[in-house]
C-alpha cells in the first residue's frame, strides 16, 4: 500500500526522463531544462512551472485572511491559464506549433511540468543575448548564457545567430503557424510576443504561449473554448509577475482601444515583433510599462505611433521591402487594411532565391521526382550564400531525411559533403548527424542481397573519403566508415572499386597498423588477385605501394594511367605508422606481384613503384634471391619503351648496390672479428708455403726436391697438376734443400720424417686446389724397350721449353725393386713386379739445364732413354721386356749432369753410392 501511494506521488516525466540540474533558459513563467528519455535516449525539453514564482515578494502580498484567500484565488486562475497552454499544445499539431512530448502533470512541490521537442531557447532569450553582446562590444565581449554540456563533459556555447535569412525563415514559419491557428483551428493567439516563440534544435521557429488564446468574436465555426475576457487580460495585477500577464508592448489596439477580438490583432502583433527583430535594443517600439493608459496615450500622437514617416520607431534602418510593402499593411490602425497570414507569406519580403529554396525544401516530400532532382542539382550553387547556422540546423537535417530516396541519394550526398566543407563545426555535424544516417542507409541490410541502387551514393562517399576522415576520429572511422569502404571494394562496378582503392592514403592516416594488416590488406589483395580489369590491376598495385609506405603522386593531369608512363616511380615514402611489416611485404605482397601474368606497361610500371618501397623494407637476401629475378623478368617485357626499361634498370642497380654494400659490410665485420682465420690465411699466402701456388708461369727454376717428387711419383696423389706444385719456386727459407732421393737409393735417416712432413703440408686444411695448366696426359709415357732390340726415341716432347737430344748413359745403373709410389695415376701400361724400374738422376743446377753438344757415338739399344739403364745382369733373361723409364720432356731440354760432381765424398747416397760401387 505504501509503495503504491508513493508511486502516485512520483511524476511520470521524472521517472522516465533524465533531467538536467540547471535550466538552459527561462521563458515567461517557465524554466526550460534539457532532458533525455531513459529508454530510448530521445532528447526533449522539460518545461517546469514553480508555484512559488507567483509570489515575487515572498508572501508580502495581501493582508489578513481575506487578502490571502484572494491571492490564492488569483493563483488558481494563473495555474488554470498555464494548464490551458499545455492542453492546447496537445490538441494542435502543426510544423510551426511547438510539439508536445509529454502532457502536463503536477509536481511534488505543487508546480507543473510538461515535455516538448528539444528547443534551444525562446526568441526573447535570443534577442536578450544579442543585446548583451552588443552592449559588451561583440560576441566575445561576455560569456553566453546559452551553454550546453557535451557527452564527454565539455561545455560549448549554443550557436544562436539572428541574421537576415534567419529572420525571414522564422517569420515565414510563424506566419504559417498563424495561418493554421486562424483558418484551421479558429483561434486567436492573443499574446504573440518573443516569449511565445521558441527556436528548436533545427533552427525552426515554433509558436507556443497559448495561455491567452481563444476564438474570435466573429467565427464561422462553433468553438468549445471560452472566449477571451479582455477586461481580465488587459488588467495588470501588480501582485503577479509581469511574465505571466498580457504584454501590452505587443498588443494590438483592437484589444486595448476597440475591444474587438479578431485574427487581425495577431497580425498587428506580428508587425511589432518584426520591428523588434531589427531594433536596437531588440524590443517593441511601444513602451507602455504594462500600463493601459500609457498605451492609449501613445496612439493619440503620430510621433509615438509606429508609421512609415518615423521609420516605425526603429533605431536602425529597416529592410526596404519591409518598409515599402509589409509593415504599412501590418502596423495600421484599421484591421481591414491589414494583410492576413497567407498574404504575408506571399509578400515581397520573402521573394528571394534563398527563402524560395527553404520553402521548397520544406515542401520537398510533396514534390515530384523530377522536381526533386532538379532542385538537388541546383542547390550546390547557392549553398555558400546560406548562413552557416541555417545550413547546420535547417538545410543539412532536411537533406539527410531524404536519403531514403535511392534515386536522389548521390545528389543529396553531394550537397551534404559540400555543407560539411562550409561549416566551421563540420566535425560535430559529421559525428552527430551524418555518420548515423550513413550507417542506417548503407549498413542496415546486414547480410541481405546487395542493393545496386545505392552504388552511385556509395561512389560519392568514396570520392569524399578524405573529407570524412578529417571530420571523424579513428574509432568512428573504423566502426562506421570501414564497412562502407569494404562495400566499395566488393562492388561489382569497376568504377566503385577503383574509387575504393584510391581511398587507401586516407585510410592509412587514420587507422592503426593492426587494422590495416588484418582488415584492409586482405580485402585489397583479394580484389587484386581476382580482378580481370587492367585499370583495377594498376590501382591495386598503387594501393600496395601505399600500404608499403609510399604515397600517391598528383594525378590531376596524368590521364587514366593505362599507358604506363611514369606511374609511381617517383612515389615518396608515406610517413605513417600503419605501413605493412617486413613479413607481410616479403611473404604476401611480393608473391602476388610474382604471380602476375600480364606484361602491360601500365601494370609493369605500377609494380615498379611497389618494388621501390619493397627495396626499403625487405632484407638484402630476399632482394637478391626474390626481388631481383622478378625485376629482371619485368624489365624484359616486350612492351616497355626505352625510358621505362631505364627506370627498371635504375632500380635494379640501386638494389644491387645495396646488396653489395651490405655484403661488404658483413665481410668486413667478420674479418675484423675473426683474427684466427685471418692469421691462417696469411700463413697460407706467405712465401714460405710448402705448396707454392703462385708464379705458375714457370718463370722460376724447379727445385731438386720438387723435381724428385715429380719424377718419383711421390707427390700428392689427388692432385692432377703435377707441374703446378712441382715447378713453382719455393720461397727462400732457412731450411736447406733436402738431398735427392731415388727409388734405388738408400733412404737417409730422416727420409720418412721429411716425407711425412711433405705429405702433411700437402694435406693441410688451408691448402687449396688450383686447376692445373696442363694435365698429366700431356707428358710422355715411359715405354719399355727390349734389351736385344734397339728402339728409336718414340716420344720426344716439346712443351714450350724447347726440344732436347737423347742422352747417352753416363754410368751403368742397376735395377732396384719396384716402388709402390710410381706413376700410379698416369695412363701407363701395367708394370709387372719382376720388371726393373729406372729413375732419372737429379739435375745439377737449380736454374737452367745447359745443352751439351752431342758426341758421335754408336747407337745402342738404350738410345731411347735419356738416362742410361744399368747393365744387364746375367740373371736377367734375354728377351724380357723392361719398362721404359722415359725422361721429363717439358721442363728443360738440357742434358743432366752427374750428381757426383755436386756431392762431397763423405756424403755419398743414392746414385753416387751406386757409382762408387761399380
Amino acid at each position: 500500500m505504501f509503495s503504491s501511494a508513493l508511486k502516485s506521488f512520483t511524476s511520470n516525466i521524472s521517472a522516465n526522463y533524465t533531467i538536467s540540474t540547471s535550466p538552459t533558459s527561462v521563458s515567461g513563467a517557465w524554466k526550460v531544462y534539457d532532458g533525455k528519455k531513459k529508454s530510448t535516449g530521445k532528447a526533449v525539453s522539460v518545461f517546469v512551472f514553480d508555484r512559488k514564482s507567483l509570489d515575487p515578494h515572498s508572501g508580502s502580498l495581501g493582508g489578513g485572511r481575506s487578502g490571502g484567500a484572494a491571492v490564492r484565488k488569483l493563483h488558481d486562475e494563473v495555474i488554470a491559464r498555464v494548464k490551458k497552454e499545455s492542453n492546447l499544445l496537445a490538441r494542435l499539431r502543426h510544423p510551426s506549433i511547438l510539439e508536445l512530448a509529454e502532457p502536463i502533470e503536477d509536481t511534488r512541490s505543487g508546480g507543473l511540468m510538461f515535455a516538448t521537442e528539444p528547443v534551444t531557447a525562446s526568441l526573447a532569450g535570443l534577442l536578450q543575448e544579442k543585446d548583451d553582446q552588443e552592449r559588451a562590444g561583440g560576441v566575445a565581449g561576455r560569456p553566453s548564457r546559452f551553454v550546453i554540456e557535451e557527452a564527454d563533459g565539455t561545455r560549448r556555447r549554443r550557436e544562436l545567430e539572428i541574421d537576415e535569412l534567419e529572420i525571414q525563415k522564422g517569420l515565414l514559419q510563424v506566419a504559417q503557424g498563424l495561418e493554421f491557428l486562424h483558418e484551421s483551428a479558429g483561434l486567436v493567439h492573443g499574446n504573440l510576443t518573443p516569449d511565445a516563440i521558441y527556436v528548436n534544435a533545427k533552427s525552426d521557429w515554433k509558436i507556443a504561449g497559448l495561455g491567452f488564446a481563444g476564438p474570435p468574436d466573429i467565427s464561422s465555426s462553433q468553438s468549445t473554448m471560452p472566449p477571451i475576457s479582455l477586461s481580465e487580460v488587459l488588467y495588470h495585477d501588480p501582485r503577479l509577475p509581469r511574465s505571466i500577464q498580457l504584454d501590452l508592448d505587443y498588443t494590438s489596439p483592437d484589444f486595448t482601444i476597440d475591444g474587438n477580438i479578431s485574427s487581425s490583432a495577431d497580425m498587428f502583433s506580428l508587425g511589432l515583433l518584426l520591428i523588434a527583430l531589427y531594433n536596437s535594443p531588440h524590443t517593441s517600439p511601444l513602451k507602455t510599462n504594462s500600463n493601459l493608459s500609457t498605451y492609449k496615450k501613445l496612439f493619440t500622437s503620430s510621433s509615438t505611433t509606429p508609421s512609415t514617416s518615423n521609420n516605425f520607431l526603429s533605431s536602425r534602418p529597416l529592410p526596404k521591402d519591409l518598409v515599402s510593402a509589409v509593415l504599412p499593411r501590418l502596423i495600421t490602425r484599421r484591421p481591414a487594411q491589414r494583410m492576413n497570414a497567407r498574404e504575408f507569406q506571399q509578400s515581397q519580403f520573402f521573394d528571394n532565391i534563398l527563402m524560395s529554396s527553404i520553402r521548397f525544401l520544406d515542401a520537398l516530400p510533396a514534390k515530384t521526382p523530377n522536381e526533386k532532382s532538379q532542385f538537388m542539382r541546383g542547390l550546390p550553387k547557392i549553398l555558400d550564400q546560406f548562413p552557416k547556422s541555417l545550413l547546420d540546423k535547417k538545410v543539412l537535417p532536411a537533406l539527410l531525411e531524404e536519403t531514403k530516396d535511392k534515386e536522389l541519394l548521390s545528389l543529396i550526398l553531394q550537397n551534404v559533403f559540400k555543407i560539411i566543407k562550409i561549416l566551421p563545426s563540420g566535425k560535430r555535424a559529421m559525428t552527430d548527424k551524418i555518420l548515423p544516417q550513413l550507417r542506417g542507409t548503407f549498413l542496415a541490410g546486414g547480410g541481405k542481397e546487395r542493393d545496386t541502387a545505392k552504388e552511385a551514393g556509395l561512389a560519392v562517399i568514396l570520392e569524399n573519403m578524405e573529407l570524412v576522415g578529417e571530420n571523424c576520429d579513428g574509432k568512428e572511422f573504423k566502426t562506421d566508415i570501414m564497412p562502407i569502404l569494404q562495400l566499395g571494394l566488393e562492388s561489382p562496378t569497376h568504377t566503385t572499386v577503383d574509387k575504393s582503392l584510391g581511398c587507401l592514403p586516407t585510410v592509412m592516416k587514420i587507422l592503426d597498423f593492426t587494422t590495416i594488416k588484418n582488415e584492409v590488406f586482405p580485402v585489397v589483395a583479394t580484389v587484386f588477385s581476382k580482378t580481370s580489369s587492367l585499370g583495377i590491376k594498376v590501382r591495386g598495385l598503387e594501393a600496395f605501394a601505399v600500404l608499403c609506405g609510399g604515397s600517391p603522386t598528383d594525378d590531376s593531369d596524368a590521364g587514366d594511367g593505362l599507358d604506363g608512363a611514369m606511374i609511381g616511380s617517383k612515389m615518396p615514402r608515406l610517413s605513417s605508422n600503419a605501413v605493412l611489416d617486413k613479413y607481410t611485404v616479403q611473404e604476401k605482397v611480393v608473391p602476388l606481384l610474382k604471380a602476375m601474368k600480364t606484361k602491360e606497361p601500365a601494370v609493369m610500371m605500377a609494380a615498379l613503384a611497389v618494388f621501390q618501397q619493397v627495396r626499403k623494407i625487405a632484407d638484402t637476401d630476399f632482394l637478391a634471391m626474390e626481388a631481383l629475378p622478378i625485376l629482371w623478368s619485368f624489365s624484359l617485357g616486350p612492351l616497355l619503351n626505352l625510358q621505362q626499361f631505364q627506370e627498371f634498370m635504375d632500380l635494379i642497380k640501386k638494389i644491387s648496390s645495396k646488396i653489395e654494400n651490405e655484403q661488404i659490410r658483413k665481410l668486413r665485420d667478420l674479418s675484423s672479428s675473426g683474427t684466427t682465420a685471418t692469421s691462417k690465411a696469411n700463413d697460407f699466402m706467405s712465401t714460405g708455403s710448402t705448396n707454392g701456388f703462385f708464379n705458375s708461369n714457370g718463370s722460376e727454376d724447379v727445385g731438386e726436391d720438387d723435381f724428385q717428387r715429380l719424377v718419383l711419383g711421390r707427390g700428392n696423389q689427388n692432385s692432377e697438376d703435377m707441374l703446378g706444385d712441382a715447378i713453382r719456386p719455393q720461397a727462400q727459407s732457412g731450411k736447406q734443400p733436402e738431398a735427392p732421393a731415388f727409388s734405388w737409393s738408400s733412404p737417409p735417416l730422416n727420409a720418412n720424417h721429411s716425407n711425412q712432413n711433405s705429405m702433411s703440408n700437402v694435406l693441410k686444411p688451408q691448402s687449396r686446389t688450383i686447376t692445373p695448366d696442363q694435365s698429366l696426359n700431356a707428358f710422355a709415357t715411359l715405354n719399355p724397350t727390349s734389351s736385344t732390340a734397339p728402339r728409336a726415341n718414340t716420344n720426344a716432347m716439346t712443351n714450350g721449353f724447347g726440344s732436347f737430344t737423347p742422352m747417352q748413359p753416363m754410368q751403368p745403373m742397376q735395377p732396384t725393386p719396384p716402388m709402390g709410389s710410381g706413376w700410379s695415376n698416369t695412363p701407363a701400361q701395367p708394370i709387372q713386379q719382376s720388371q726393373p724400374t729406372y729413375s732419372m738422376p737429379p739435375p745439377q743446377s737449380q736454374h737452367t739445364f745447359s745443352i751439351m753438344p752431342p758426341h758421335p757415338q754408336p747407337v745402342t739399344p738404350f738410345s731411347a732413354f735419356s738416362l742410361p739403364p744399368p747393365p744387364i745382369s746375367p740373371a736377367q733373361r734375354p728377351g724380357v721386356q723392361t719398362q721404359n723409364s722415359g725422361y721429363f720432356g717439358g721442363a728443360a731440354s738440357n742434358t743432366a749432369q752427374a750428381p757426383s760432381a755436386m756431392k762431397p765424398p763423405g756424403q755419398k747416397t743414392g746414385l753416387d753410392k751406386y757409382e762408387s760401387l761399380i
